[in-house]
């Protein structure tokens, strides 16, 4: 008899809304880092995201979600999220503020809606994978049902993005 696999808060939270996802646990293989992840799954890196928190000279806060393989122009995010500077949260923070721990942090359930960017080049992709809450579990959806959850704004935010 196979074992149910796990369903996170945030495959519930897609269950609710109606979306078509795919999930994936990888929780029995070494992978650590997004692109080990990307490969132990068999997916193009460039079409896996993660989600980063980051907070704004205002004191606001912002989520990005970039390639896994990519790193976040602070300059760029800045000007996408209309702030003067951003920095990114420290680990310690990122529990208390979003739910979630470093390595499992998702877009979708936060325990407070924050604006969200996405690299633009997530427009090229017929599906997308990132977090599913979990370290060791992500899902894999469209842009626009991720859209049906949580408001995702297309910018330029990757240091050497030629978007």
């Amino acid at each position: 008899m196979s074992k149910k696999p796990e369903k996170t808060n945030v495959m519930r939270i897609l269950d609710r809304a109606k979306v078509n996802y795919q999930s994936y646990d990888y929780s029995a293989t070494a992978a650590l880092s997004g692109a080990e992840v990307a490969e132990a799954l068999g997916k193009d890196p460039a079409s896996t995201f993660k989600t980063l928190v980051t907070q704004g000279a205002s004191k606001a806060y912002y989520v990005f979600m970039v390639p896994v393989c990519d790193e976040l122009d602070l300059k760029k995010a800045a000007r996408a999220a209309g702030e003067k500077s951003i920095a990114m949260i420290k680990s310690k923070e990122l529990l208390p503020l979003t739910g979630y721990i470093h390595g499992g942090c998702s877009p979708i359930g936060m325990k407070k809606q924050f604006r969200t960017f996405i690299h633009a080049s997530a427009q090229g992709f017929d599906a997308i994978l990132f977090s599913a809450g979990k370290i060791g579990h992500q899902v894999e959806l469209s842009l626009d049902d991720l859209q049906k959850v949580v408001s995702v704004t297309p910018a330029d935010i990757t240091i050497g993005s030629l978007w």
